[in-house]
């Protein structure tokens, strides 16, 4: 009995990536191509405005191997990455951008370690040409603080290209599916034999990076909430210092009065004041923020709708 050949499926998450597709596409199946595993090119597109749609109906009525899965509306990153791992077939799945900064050179050696038994691959990035300064800064700010906070041990410059096998598929799809979520942490916390490779960012083939500094602090806030409950624990540190602080200041008033006499304290008290309404305010918003999230998981509403797809012959696969 002949073995059945082993499929690769590449998840591509697609928003306002009209000019950058073809030469996405062109590089992909070069390399794909000339793998010896069947392949199929999975593209999500994420309520794209620009002609992004019309680019990958085209390219699906020119190749099979290309699917195509469009949602109704824009509903972000991550749920387009988790509609591609709905929709995959293949025994090994990769998630990657469109614009070539996940250079797709990279896949062979992705396979290579799951040949080697490698469930999870971590691809982590060494060097990004077109991020700047306060990026870089911000990004290695974030991991240390989500890494201090966590129980979970984040893989620093870890990205959103990374690979997982069917297995690790079915228990992402079973068992991770919140509506406030955070994949790439997911993928490093679900267990399974992984492995970490290292890839140097492309340069972007065309477009602009559609996270701003306000999108990617909310995401950082979100993942924070998501994989640490120590920010709840604040207000009782917060308590124990201002404790002190005032028992401090009961000592230094005694101290005074006994000196000098009733010493004026005004100033005193409104520094204590403002200083504990703050250290209330921060708590109550940062309760505010996990209410939030646990409000959006009791709505449970669908992480993405489709509205059309391509060269899929079921609602979901499986």
């Amino acid at each position: 009995m002949v073995d059945r050949m082993k499929t690769v499926t590449v998840v591509v998450s697609v928003y306002n990536e009209e000019q950058a597709l073809p030469e996405f596409y062109k590089e992909a199946k070069r390399v794909l191509n000339g793998l010896s595993w069947e392949h199929e090119l999975l593209f999500v597109n994420d309520g794209s405005v620009d002609g992004s749609l019309q680019v990958l109906e085209k390219l699906a009525a020119q190749d099979e191997r290309v699917r195509l899965v469009s949602f109704s509306r824009n509903f972000g990153h991550e749920a387009a990455m988790i509609a591609g791992l709905d929709y995959s077939r293949g025994d090994m799945v990769i998630c990657m951008d469109a614009d070539l900064q996940h250079p797709p050179e990279c896949i062979p050696k992705i396979l290579e370690a799951a040949e080697a038994g490698c469930d999870v691959v971590n691809m982590v990035r060494t060097k990004n040409r077109s991020a700047g300064l306060l990026k870089g800064i911000t990004s290695a700010a974030f991991y240390k603080v989500i890494n201090a906070l966590s129980d979970v041990e984040f893989e620093a410059n870890a990205s959103d290209f990374f690979a997982v096998s069917r297995r690790v598929v079915l228990v992402l799809k079973d068992s991770y599916r919140e509506k406030v979520r955070f994949l790439r942490g997911y993928v490093q916390n679900v267990g399974f034999r992984r492995t970490n490779l290292e890839y140097e960012a492309g340069v972007r083939v065309a477009g602009q990076s559609k996270y701003s500094i306000r999108k990617l602090f909310s995401f950082a806030v979100n993942t924070i909430l998501c994989f640490s409950n120590l920010p709840l624990k604040l207000g009782i540190y917060a308590g124990a210092v201002t404790g002190a602080l005032g028992f401090a200041v009961m000592i230094y008033t005694i101290w005074t009065w006994v000196r000098v006499g009733a010493p004026d304290g005004y100033a005193t008290i409104v520094v204590l004041i403002c200083f504990m309404f703050a250290v209330l305010f921060l708590i109550v918003g940062i309760i505010g923020e996990y209410i939030a999230i646990l409000f959006s998981e009791l709505k449970d509403r669908p992480i993405y709708i489709v509205e059309k797809t391509e060269n899929i012959n079921q609602s979901r696969a499986t």
